[in-house]
């Protein structure tokens, strides 16, 4: 299977603190790979070197076969991997349709019924085409979840990347975003999830990557992480959540 993402001995400090010592990884193409740990192990770091919106210290990663650390153009490059993050990240004094076109017709350059031909047919697909003319400040959160994404989709990403996007979300919204989520995986949309969910992780990702304080301790399939864990540090993570 083709490899998309080639992740090389990446570092990554804030001032004196080391929050990546290292990290390697592979993500294939139609992967689901769930980034697991507690938090302030380095996975949000991770994730965010990947869309450049931090730069590691050291290391490569490897994009498409091109170090995306020289990379001249970012929104293009962020265009190709797109992120949703934990706070939605939407233009407050835009509707949900306007959300999903602006990114298309300034970064793809999109004409505006091309991109607004795009942003109908993925809010439908994430269950939200009767928000459309709605303020975004007027959804609930889960609702706000399901236009960042549907964003996301509209440029069309070789992967998409997700930050927590369900940690900011009441308890009753989290399925809603998560089955977005699950329809996507089975589409084969490549995935790298930081995410809380186990049971999801367990259910919906090819490839479980557990961090602990900045290195990847232990990686694997869901079976093999979640039934058969290797590293004592993994058993005691998995161990508070099985209670």
């Amino acid at each position: 299977m083709k490899e998309l993402i080639k992740i090389n001995d990446v570092h990554k400090s804030f001032d004196h603190l080391e929050v990546l010592k290292g990290v390697s990884f592979d993500v294939h193409k139609n992967d689901v790979v769930c980034l697991i740990g507690a938090s302030g192990s380095g996975k949000s770091t991770l994730l965010r070197c990947i869309n450049l919106l931090e730069i590691p210290d050291s290391g490569e990663i490897i994009v498409d076969n091109q170090n995306i650390l020289h990379t001249k153009d970012i929104n293009s490059y962020r265009a190709k991997v797109g992120m949703v993050f934990q706070q939605f990240n939407l233009f407050n004094n835009m509707s949900v349709l306007k959300n999903c076109m602006i990114a298309q017709q300034k970064v793809l350059k999109r004409h505006a019924d091309k991109a607004q031909e795009k942003a109908l047919y993925f809010l439908k697909k994430v269950g939200m085409e009767s928000f459309i003319h709605a303020n975004v400040t007027t959804l609930s959160g889960g609702q706000k979840q399901r236009v960042a994404i549907a964003r996301a989709l509209c440029m069309d990403p070789e992967i998409l990347l997700f930050d927590e996007p369900t940690s900011a979300l009441d308890p009753e919204m989290v399925g809603e975003v998560l089955d977005v989520m699950k329809n996507l995986a089975s589409e084969g949309l490549t995935m790298v999830i930081v995410t809380h969910e186990m049971s999801f992780a367990k259910e919906v990702s090819n490839k479980v990557v557990f961090m602990a304080n900045g290195i990847i301790e232990e990686q694997g399939s869901p079976k093999q992480i979640f039934e058969n864990p290797q590293s004592e540090k993994t058993k005691s993570f998995l161990a508070r959540f099985n209670r």
